[in-house]
């Protein structure tokens, strides 16, 4: 809480670290697209609609446009 914040969007402690490598940048698509199903929001990655999940993973179009990984 800090500097008055209520909520907070990153931990304390978050460091960005550069992503340099498609394997990396998988694992690292692979832990947010988690995020509500580990929070019980969805059953599975793929039905959250922001998430980029079903997407990368099943070809849906969702609301937030999305660029295809070049490999």
């Amino acid at each position: 809480e800090g500097r008055g914040n209520k909520y907070k969007v990153w931990q304390d402690g978050f460091r960005p670290k550069a992503i340099f490598s498609g394997e990396v940048f998988r694992q690292k698509a692979e832990y947010i697209h988690q995020n509500p199903v580990r929070k019980g929001l969805v059953e599975v990655a793929e039905e959250w609609l922001y998430s980029s999940a079903g997407f990368y993973r099943l070809g849906f179009v969702g609301p937030l446009p999305l660029d295809p990984l070049e490999e």
